[in-house]
């Protein structure tokens, strides 16, 4: 709930289904960022961000999106309460759905691979269960 940074994986992904838990106050910006191509310099033209940010000022990649890529199919509020993220990465097809609804079914070409990185950034976030499957 303080300071600006992420926790980052070791190792590089691809192919992947990636399973976790999150709780975020209401003004929280936080998200999952996958396949970063550059682990010196995460953020969403390095990466594919898979945002957690139910307030951002523009709601057009707002929680449940890929930004950049992708708005969410469905406005789904997060604030408050344990939710449920499945990310799904392989070739260059993405699912991501939060509490079993789909929010993205894209196809991108831009990152084939590299760590993943859990996103602090404002308000209270917290994330538990994570469990990544990589091909």
């Amino acid at each position: 709930d303080g300071g600006n940074g992420y926790l980052l994986s070791n190792a590089s992904y691809g192919d992947f289904d990636l399973d976790l838990e999150f709780w975020v106050s209401p003004d929280a910006n936080s998200g999952v960022f996958i396949r970063c191509s550059d682990r010196s310099k995460i953020g969403a033209d390095s990466c594919y961000e898979v945002n957690i940010f139910d307030q951002r000022p523009d709601p057009t990649y707002r929680t449940g999106a890929i930004v950049n890529v992708a708005p969410p199919q469905v406005v789904v509020d997060t604030g408050g309460r344990w939710n449920h993220y499945e990310i799904s990465a392989h070739s260059t097809h993405f699912l991501v759905k939060i509490d079993g609804e789909v929010t993205v079914d894209t196809h991108n070409d831009l990152h084939a691979a590299g760590p993943i990185a859990l996103q602090y950034g404002a308000g209270t976030v917290k994330f538990r269960n994570i469990r990544l499957r990589a091909e």
